[in-house]
């Protein structure tokens, strides 16, 4: 995830001399966990991650099996658990699991589609005592009812919204980009400060699940670019006026060097203080700082990886399958630089971004360490000798794999 108002905010309000006090990049002691705690869902969103539907799904993790995986979550010392799904309030215990994370010390987080939060539960949600609750929106009332293939599912959604904030439960908005919304992306902007949002997660689209069929309404590269300046300027212009949202992106780690080049025209002081934060950032972070457990206890790189199977917590605890070193990928994903393969590898910003997420290239070529299809810079940004401008003029061609993937991360 990438913390666009930190970065911002830095360049505005610089420490002594355009320098902060910093020491060495600081590490988690354990991965973040997506847990993907049930399949399944009241709606059938076009893009969706886990190809969800309102049915049983057999073989699911009991309560007790969840609860031996947060008692080995808390000894790892995770430092942030997101409870998903399919639809997690469609789990008879989720708030009893959510209850425990809690008490065990673990960042609570709930990412949820908001329909299900109403006056009957608001009360025991707020209980719980979530430190984030993300609901998603795709675009204004029409178009993201058409995504979510429901009616009145943006009312509902955004009615969770007021009823969080009624509660003081930091909420959030997650909006995922594609040609189909992009252009009201300055809306759900406007979203943001008429309902007091806390925070807005832009997710660029991923190829998995139902993403992976909608992969041809993926945004363009300029469009990307176009939306991400706006982001930059919209969160630059609510700080000057004192408004602190937390804006933060993911799914695509070219999003740190577009920062640094629009804090080159904007802030061109404080560019090389931002650049080395960036460097302690260190991009992508599959495998290494973030990890994924999915509904039937099956351990993934992270949440785009759902058929790469790493091990099941009903076999050996995901402590001890997240130590293993024997796994291709994982050795691949932990190795600084990572073994990539065309303009990744020549790219001049590969120590900022890490090489991105990995799991488009794996899409469309069938090599992870090919070259990132969902980059958005060109070939003169990134000094690749060729040089000259990346085509943008077409969408991206539909992957050639079938596989069932995660899109958004709180």
């Amino acid at each position: 995830m990438f913390r666009v108002t930190r970065y911002i905010k830095s360049l505005m309000e610089p420490g002594p001399q355009g320098q902060e006090t910093r020491g060495p990049a600081r590490k988690p002691p354990g991965p973040v966990v997506i847990w993907n705690l049930i399949r399944r869902c009241n709606l059938t969103c076009k893009h969706c991650y886990t190809t969800s539907a309102d049915i049983d799904f057999a073989g699911e993790l009991s309560n007790a099996e969840a609860h031996a995986v947060l008692d080995d979550l808390a000894a790892f010392r995770v430092p942030a658990l997101i409870l998903s799904g399919g639809e997690p309030l469609m789990r008879p215990d989720i708030f009893e699991l959510s209850r425990r994370s809690r008490e065990l010390g673990i960042y609570t987080g709930l990412s949820t589609n908001g329909t299900l939060i109403t006056e009957e539960n608001i009360d025991e949600i707020a209980d719980v005592g979530y430190d984030y609750v993300g609901i998603s929106i795709d675009g204004l009332e029409e178009t993201h009812d058409v995504i979510r293939q429901r009616k009145g599912a943006f009312r509902e959604s955004m009615h969770a919204v007021k009823l969080c904030k009624e509660r003081g439960i930091k909420v959030g908005l997650r909006f995922t980009l594609t040609r189909e919304n992009y252009e009201q992306l300055g809306d759900i902007l406007a979203l943001l400060d008429e309902h007091d949002v806390d925070k807005f997660y832009l997710s660029h689209l991923n190829y998995g699940g139902r993403g992976r069929r909608h992969s041809k309404q993926d945004a363009w590269h300029q469009m990307t670019r176009d939306a991400m300046t706006r982001l930059f300027d919209h969160c630059r212009d609510e700080l000057s006026r004192g408004v602190e949202r937390e804006y933060v992106t993911g799914n695509n780690d070219a999003d740190g060097p577009f920062l640094l080049m629009w804090a080159r025209e904007h802030f061109p002081d404080q560019a090389a203080a931002l650049e080395q934060r960036l460097l302690d950032w260190g991009g992508n972070a599959s495998g290494e700082h973030i990890a994924n457990i999915d509904n039937l206890g099956h351990v993934h790189p992270d949440t785009f990886w759902w058929d790469h199977d790493l091990g099941s917590v009903r076999e050996r605890p995901f402590s001890t399958i997240w130590r293993d070193t024997r796994d291709p990928l994982m050795v691949g994903f932990r190795q600084r630089p990572r073994p990539l393969k065309g303009r990744c590898a020549e790219c001049r910003y590969l120590p900022i971004c890490n090489g991105n997420t990995r799991v488009r290239a794996w899409k469309v070529s069938g090599d992870p360490w090919e070259e990132d299809p969902g980059c958005y810079l060109t070939n003169a940004e990134i000094g690749v000798a060729e040089g000259g401008e990346r085509r943008v003029a077409a969408p991206y061609s539909s992957p050639p794999h079938e596989a069932i993937q995660a899109v958004e991360i709180s």
